[in-house]
C-alpha cells in the first residue's frame, strides 16, 4: 500500500481553509469514495504527491499538458516572460502572436478575443450572440459542460422542447429561462425545436467532442444539421473547443469534422497549462465586441503576458509538429484503448471506451447498454464500478480523472512502455472487479 501521510494531512488542514478542501470540486474525489492525493510537483508524464509517489498522468491539469508537464521550450518561454513583468493590463505584441497562431491553425477564427478562463470565454461568446442577433435564447445540450455563468448551469426540463431550470442554488429562474436544454446527438429533436423557436434563438453552444459525461463525440449528421439549422434561422453556431481545441487535430474538432461554427471558445492548450481563455470567430461578429462595437467584454488580466508567452511557445511546437504529432497522438490512444478494451473482455467486464484524437473515456456499461451518445445512455454507466477501478489504478501508480464522467488525456511523453504499463494495471483491475 502507498504512503499517503501527508496528503491526509493537508488535506484535512485544506477542508478548514477552503469549501470542501478544495478550489473546484471534482478535486474533492467525492465520486469515487477516497479522498485526494495532494501534488508536490510534476514531469514529463509524471506527477509526484507529497509522500513522493509516482503516477502516470492521465489528467494532464484536465488537458492543457498536451506536451506533457515541464516542457523544456515552454518553461523557458514563462521564465523569461517572468523577468520582463508578470502583468501590464497593457496591449503586448505577444498577445499579437498568439492571435496571429491561433488564426493559422483555426481558419474559422478571423479575429480573437483574449480571457482569463473557458468559463469566461463562453459567458462572452452566449453574450456576443444575444447582442449581435437581438434575441434571447441560447440552446445548450445536456451533458455539455460550458463553465459556471449563470445562463450556462442549469438542467434539462421534461423530454420536450423545455426552458431549463436552474441547476445550482444561486442561478435565478430569470437565467435560466432563455436557456433551452437538448438532448445531445438528436438532429430530429434540434429539427422540432427550430420550427418552435427558431426566430427566437441567438444561438447553439455545443461540445463537438463532449468531455464532461465522459469522451463523446457530436456524430457528423447531428453537428452538422447544427449548422443547416442555425444557418437557416440567421443564429450563430459555437464550438466549446476549450477542450478538443488543438487536442483532437491542428484546428481542433472543427478542421476533424470539416464543419465551420460562427464563433468558437479555446481554453487549456491555448496558454500552454496557464489560466487563459478565449473567443473568437467572424470579423463582423467579433467587431461588435466593445470597443468597435457595443457588446461589453473586459479583463484587467487578458492577454497576461506569462499565459500568452506559455500558449505562443505551446501553440508553435503544434504547428511546427502538424499533422503527424496528431497522428501519433491518436495511435497511441487507440493502442490503450484497445488494450483495455481487450482486458475488460477477458474479466467479462462490459466496457466501452471511446475516443476523439488524444481524448478517451472507458464506460463502464450494464449489460444492456452497447453505445454513448448523450448524457441518458452515459448517466446508466456502472459508477461503482469505476470508483473500485480508480482506486486500484492510483494504488498502483496510475493518476485517471476522478469521475466516470471525465475525459482521460495523453501527451505525446506517454511511451509504449507507460502505455503497456497502465493497461497492465487495468487488467488487474478489472480481474479485482469482475
Amino acid at each position: 500500500m502507498k504512503n499517503h501521510q501527508n496528503s491526509i494531512r493537508i488535506f484535512q488542514e485544506a477542508k478548514e481553509l477552503m469549501p470542501g478542501g478544495v478550489n473546484s470540486p471534482a478535486r474533492a474525489f467525492l465520486a469515487v469514495g477516497t479522498d485526494p492525493v495532494v501534488i508536490d510537483h510534476a514531469a514529463g508524464p509524471y506527477l509526484f504527491d507529497v509522500d513522493n509517489n509516482q503516477y502516470i498522468d492521465y489528467v494532464l491539469s484536465w488537458g492543457p499538458m498536451i506536451l506533457g508537464h515541464c516542457d523544456p521550450v515552454v518553461t523557458r518561454a514563462l521564465h523569461e516572460a517572468v523577468n520582463r513583468g508578470t502583468s501590464y493590463g497593457a496591449p503586448t505584441n505577444d498577445e499579437n502572436r498568439l492571435a496571429q497562431l491561433v488564426r493559422t491553425l483555426v481558419p474559422s477564427v478571423e479575429k480573437i478575443r483574449l480571457v482569463n478562463s473557458g468559463t469566461e470565454a463562453t459567458m462572452s461568446a452566449v453574450r456576443l450572440a444575444r447582442g449581435f442577433t437581438g434575441r434571447d435564447k441560447i440552446v445548450k445540450f445536456v451533458g455539455n459542460y460550458h463553465g459556471h455563468s449563470d445562463s450556462l448551469l442549469v438542467a434539462a426540463g421534461s423530454a420536450a422542447a423545455t426552458f431549463s431550470v436552474p441547476d445550482s442554488p444561486g442561478v435565478t429562474q430569470a437565467n435560466a429561462a432563455d436557456t433551452i436544454c437538448a438532448p445531445y446527438n438528436d438532429e430530429a429533436f434540434m429539427t422540432r425545436l427550430f420550427a418552435q423557436f427558431g426566430s427566437q434563438i441567438a444561438g447553439v453552444i455545443v461540445e463537438p467532442v463532449a468531455g464532461n459525461m465522459g469522451c463523446v463525440p457530436g456524430s457528423l449528421s447531428f453537428l452538422t444539421t447544427l449548422r443547416q439549422l442555425t444557418a437557416e434561422h440567421n443564429a450563430l453556431l459555437i464550438f466549446d473547443e476549450v477542450m478538443s481545441g488543438f487536442r483532437v487535430a491542428p484546428g481542433g474538432a472543427q478542421q476533424r469534422l470539416g464543419i465551420q461554427p460562427d464563433l468558437t471558445t479555446f481554453g487549456k492548450i491555448i496558454g500552454g497549462g496557464l489560466p487563459v481563455g478565449a473567443y473568437g470567430g467572424r470579423l463582423d461578429l467579433m467587431n461588435a465586441i466593445i470597443p468597435v462595437g457595443k457588446v461589453y467584454q473586459a479583463g484587467t488580466l487578458s492577454g497576461n503576458p506569462l499565459a500568452t508567452a506559455a500558449g505562443i511557445a505551446t501553440l508553435q511546437q503544434l504547428l511546427t509538429a502538424g499533422q503527424p504529432f496528431y497522428d501519433s497522438l491518436t495511435e497511441k490512444v487507440q493502442r490503450l484503448t484497445t488494450g483495455f478494451q481487450q482486458a475488460a473482455q477477458a474479466a467479462r467486464i462490459p466496457l466501452k471506451v471511446q475516443s476523439a484524437g488524444g481524448m478517451f473515456t472507458p464506460f463502464f456499461l450494464n449489460e444492456t447498454d452497447q453505445e454513448v451518445t448523450s448524457w441518458d445512455s452515459a448517466a446508466r454507466c456502472n459508477t461503482q464500478r469505476f470508483a473500485a477501478f480508480f482506486r486500484i489504478l492510483l494504488e498502483n501508480g496510475i493518476y485517471p480523472p476522478c469521475s466516470q464522467f471525465e475525459c482521460w488525456f495523453l501527451s505525446s511523453l506517454h511511451s509504449d512502455e507507460l502505455i503497456e504499463k497502465t493497461i497492465d494495471v487495468a487488467a488487474l483491475a478489472f480481474k479485482q472487479i469482475s
